[in-house]
């Protein structure tokens, strides 16, 4: 047989072999590597390009990377910005929009590059000792501003003798004096603080110009004239343990004197100055020491008077404000009712709603997020997101017109798969008859008048919120045969500041029964059924689930994922340990223990009856391993059905790496299956 015929006959049976991808094929684990997403787009200045973070997933290094990638705002010319095949991020235009400046990676570290539109190149202009963040170019275009920790010495409390040679001693004990010395997903923080430096927009030297041993972190903000920078620190001598204040402060470059021009408590931060330079945007809200309280946009002269609230009426949190051209009023985003948000408000006050649906880019579960840029003439560029597909790049042209989707990153794996469909469902409470939102994913075959298990899925945070966005976890699941309910109870944001904060000194609480209202008002309307009920949910839904465990025997089984079960314990072991005092719970562990320990899932464990899977990342530093352990060897104890599932080389975010996003999903749907009435072959 002749080669060619020989190859040709062997295609031939590749093709008989691979069964061919249709769209009656559900999403399956391996997708999770094809999935890509959208981030931080940035529209030039006239609005004619857009440069956006393209995200995917390395199959062989399991991890997450960005390259930058640019396209017309008609959606054409969509290309890859450098020939680098390395993470590149935080693109962000120069004035004029000639050149574009953005952070690299190199062998040596990251490092910030330049962008000339006109011809195509691109150069590396930084040899910095750290990782820049926060660019911010001069209004000049001569100068980009940025952060970077500067390392400090740790403290010595003995002299060793020295060691002899070839001796293989072990390695220097780490000590620390910091209240904040550990994060989870970093480990360990070296010692240091984040300065504020300058540097040439052509390359050159770069200078620091703040001082002190203070952290000065967040969004950078040019006065026009290009003489200050505006910043977000805690410069008081009590920073450390005044952890919940912040304040904007004012940097002239000439003199290096620093002006402090907020002075609420409470955090005061990511300050923008009006392209006139008369005002100064910036978040804030005056700290009453609650669960949540909704975060405002406030304007003040640019010499700090005249301080008052723009945002008032709309009772939701905002976050990144962006000027107008004009000077007249600011673009944010907000959350509502689950759904992420971009919004204008005028100086007048005058207030709208411009484009819904931001977000997408949380590949594992519906959480908020997403950003956007608005071009000098009032385009705006943000990551578009709907329940069929993550984070694309859309653009409203002007307001009130629909937005306009430029991109379709997941168009050839998801034109080929089926997803289960996404409904939303109210209901109310029965504790004070309040409204009450979540939402319901069928499987992709779902077949009306079947009964189906009927999956729970919890939320972090507690103070966070699911919504009507791209899920991979639950679209996993969904896939498996199970009709997934996710709600949003009290204790949610996007339905106001008294919703979200009415777990305060009461966690977990009523929103307890909000989630099982919700299982009761999908069971009268035939889509949940007594008998195949199923619970899972992570952190503060890993809270909430051995919450309802302890409290009920109506679920067929359950997975406690990276929960809170003591919160004694946990609150002197997590690495946010000196956050929760009075917010969450009045005084300390040591002044409220029976507070801390009534609210503590663990009292409960005593009823617990139903078989629970304990699952937690190895590297847990938010709610450490020994915290599962607590209720995996309670249950033990009790000779409840369970068992303890370790994630390696995972911290608080388990689905950070994909492998990990499919071995929880693997795990819990393995452990459900087993007490499923129809369970799959």
């Amino acid at each position: 047989m002749k080669p060619v015929t020989r190859f040709l006959c062997l295609l031939a049976l590749l093709a008989f072999a691979i069964p061919a991808h249709s769209q009656d094929q559900p999403l399956g684990y391996m997708d999770v590597f094809d999935l890509q997403y959208a981030s931080d787009p940035q529209i030039h200045p006239e609005g004619e390009w857009i440069v956006y973070r393209r995200m995917g997933f390395d199959v062989l290094k399991d991890r997450a990377e960005g390259n930058l990638w640019m396209l017309r705002a008609d959606g054409s010319n969509h290309q890859k910005l450098t020939s680098r095949e390395v993470n590149e991020s935080s693109p962000r235009w120069s004035p004029n929009g000639d050149r574009l400046a953005f952070v690299s990676s190199t062998e040596e570290g990251s490092e910030i590059y330049v962008y000339w539109l006109g011809s195509g190149k691109y150069a590396r202009i930084s040899q910095l000792p750290g990782s820049p963040s926060s660019l911010s170019w001069s209004p000049d275009g001569r100068q980009l501003a940025f952060t970077m920790t500067v390392p400090a010495d740790a403290p010595v409390l003995a002299k060793l003798p020295s060691k002899p040679k070839d001796a293989q001693w072990a390695g220097p004990a780490r000590i620390t004096d910091r209240l904040y010395h550990e994060a989870d997903g970093r480990g360990y923080i070296p010692p240091g603080f984040s300065h504020i430096f300058v540097m040439p927009s052509e390359g050159g030297a770069a200078r620091q110009v703040t001082s002190g041993d203070f952290q000065h972190r967040g969004p950078l903000s040019w006065s026009p004239e290009g003489n200050r920078i505006y910043f977000t620190a805690n410069r008081s001598e009590d920073w450390e343990y005044d952890f919940r204040n912040s304040e904007v402060y004012a940097l002239d470059l000439a003199g290096g004197s620093v002006e402090t021009l907020t002075d609420s408590p409470g955090p005061d931060s990511e300050p923008v100055v009006s392209p006139d330079g008369k005002y100064i945007a910036y978040l804030g809200y005056t700290d009453r020491m609650q669960a949540h309280q909704v975060t405002e946009l406030r304007l003040m002269q640019a010499d700090g008077s005249g301080k008052r609230s723009l945002t008032t009426s709309l009772d939701r949190g905002v976050s990144d404000p962006v000027w107008d051209a004009k000077s007249k009023g600011l673009y944010f985003t907000y959350d509502d009712k689950g759904n992420s948000k971009i919004g204008y408000v005028s100086l007048a006050g005058g207030m709208e709603k411009l484009a819904d649906n931001l977000g997408g880019t949380s590949i594992g579960r519906p959480y908020g997020g997403g950003s956007f840029s608005v071009s000098a003439g009032g385009r705006i560029a943000y990551t578009f997101t709907r329940p069929e597909f993550p984070a694309e790049i859309a653009l409203v042209r002007k307001p009130g017109e629909a937005p306009v989707r430029l991109t379709h990153l997941n168009q050839g794996l998801l034109d080929q798969r089926t997803l289960g469909k996404v409904e939303e469902i109210w209901y109310t409470s029965s504790v004070d008859g309040r409204p009450l939102q979540g939402w319901i994913v069928y499987p992709p075959d779902y077949r009306p008048g079947r009964a189906y298990p009927f999956l729970v899925e919890n939320h972090g945070g507690p103070i966070s919120n699911y919504g009507d966005r791209f899920t991979a976890e639950i679209q996993l699941y969904a896939a498996a045969g199970y009709i997934v309910f996710y709600p949003n109870p009290r204790g949610s944001t996007s339905y106001g500041e008294e919703f979200a904060n009415l777990l305060y000194n009461n966690y977990p609480g009523d929103d307890y029964q909000d989630v099982m209202d919700g299982v009761d008002a999908c069971i009268a309307k035939g889509i949940a059924h007594e008998d195949q009920l199923f619970v899972t949910g992570g952190s503060a839904g890993g809270i909430m689930t051995a919450w309802i465990i302890g409290k009920n025997d109506r679920f067929e089984a359950a997975v406690v994922a990276k929960p809170v079960m003591n919160w004694i314990s946990k609150t002197l072991v997590a690495d946010n340990y000196f956050y929760y005092a009075n917010s969450r719970y009045p005084g300390q562990p040591w002044e409220n223990f029976e507070g801390y320990w009534k609210f503590s899932p663990l009292s409960l464990v005593g009823n617990v009856n139903t078989p629970t899977m304990v699952m937690v990342g190895m590297d847990d530093l938010r709610t450490p391993p020994s915290e599962a352990k607590q209720l995996y060897h309670a249950l033990k104890l009790r000779k409840v059905e369970t068992v303890l599932v370790e994630i390696p080389e995972a911290g608080h975010g388990i689905a950070n790496r994909p492998s990990n996003l499919i071995s929880k999903v693997a795990h819990t749907l393995a452990w459900m299956d087993r007490y499923r009435k129809d369970k799959p072959e």
